[in-house]
Order: structure tokens, then C-alpha cells, then sequence
């Protein structure tokens, strides 16, 4: 676990599993269609319960796909955060890739500070099955940690499910955050 400081806000790294931490948001890697098939998604629904991928079928029911880049929100069912934010990064190799993948952890911040909230975890988004490069984007959600004008986010969990995951995203994070606490 690493620590770092922007404005007012912590910034926690850590390797871990994000169904396991405490927060009032953890965001998931999301399709467009928030259909929770497989890696960090299924991972929620899994531990969060079936209440998540029904209000997010019910979610794109109402309002369509959710654009590349987007977030939707659903409750976090047996999770020990209160909302599930689901955003939708790029798969690698889209021209836009990069601006929609800062647009996703940036939206993902937005929704949380809508709903008032103080703490969120990040999972890696994007990195999985979408195929971009872990260090790539590291880097594009340091910038956006660094550069987001925060309101009520007093915590951010950055939540990395493998070792080499944690090493990079460390790495890139002393880089653009500064270095901090061990």
C-alpha cells in the first residue's frame, strides 16, 4: 500500500481484490451493455449479488448503451460500498482511446461527487479484456487524479489485482503524484 496526496484528497494504491474494500463507490470495469460476464464486472456481481447486473440490464433498459467513456450507477447490493459506478473505458487501440479512457475516471469522479460522496475505489479500467497497456493506463489516471477539481471525494482507492499491476501503476503514480508513505 502507497499513499500519496492531491489537494485535499488521499490517494490510496493497493493490491487487493475491490470487492473487499471499503468505500462508498467502487467503480467497475464496464461493457456498454453492462452485461457482467467476466473479469473485475463478474467479480462484483458475483459478491455484490444478482440485484447489480438486474438494475444494470434495467439501467441500460431505460436509458441505452452506455457511451464509451461514461459511467451509469446502480446500488452496490451485498458490497460494503453503497453504489456500484460502472464506467465504460476504450478497448486499446481505438484512434480516441485515450481522451475516452480519462473521460471514464473522470466521469467516474463526477458521479461520485454528485452523489455526495467522500470515498471511491478504481479498479485498473480498461487493462483486462479491453487489452490497453497497464502503464498506459496508469499514466492517463494519474493525470486525471492530479488534475480533477475535487469537491466532497476526500479518498480514492486504486485497487490493483496483480502484483505486476501494483508495480506499474506504483511507478507511474511516484512519477506523476510525487512519492509518499511506503
Amino acid at each position: 500500500m502507497k499513499v500519496y496526496k492531491v489537494s485535499n484528497v488521499e490517494v490510496v494504491l493497493l493490491q487487493g481484490d475491490i470487492t473487499d474494500v471499503e468505500a462508498d463507490a467502487i467503480v467497475n470495469a464496464a461493457n456498454q451493455y453492462l452485461e457482467h460476464g467476466g473479469g473485475v464486472a463478474r467479480a462484483i456481481v458475483r459478491k455484490g449479488g444478482e440485484v447489480i447486473q438486474l438494475e444494470s440490464r434495467e439501467w441500460v433498459r431505460r436509458y441505452g448503451p452506455v457511451p464509451v467513456g461514461g459511467v451509469a450507477v446502480t446500488s452496490a447490493g451485498n458490497l460494503k460500498a453503497r453504489y456500484v459506478i460502472h464506467a465504460v473505458g476504450p478497448v486499446y487501440g481505438d484512434p480516441e482511446g485515450d481522451a475516452k479512457l480519462a473521460s471514464a475516471v473522470r466521469n467516474s469522479l463526477a458521479k461520485a461527487e454528485e452523489l455526495g460522496l467522500e470515498s471511491i475505489a478504481l479498479p485498473a479500467i480498461s487493462t483486462g479484456v479491453f487489452g490497453y497497456p497497464i502503464r498506459r493506463a496508469a499514466s492517463i489516471m494519474a493525470e486525471v487524479l492530479k488534475k480533477y477539481s475535487y469537491r466532497s471525494l476526500r479518498k480514492i482507492l486504486v485497487v490493483l489485482y496483480t502484483g505486476e499491476a501494483y508495480k506499474e501503476f506504483e511507478s507511474v503514480f511516484d512519477e506523476v503524484l510525487g512519492k509518499r508513505s511506503p
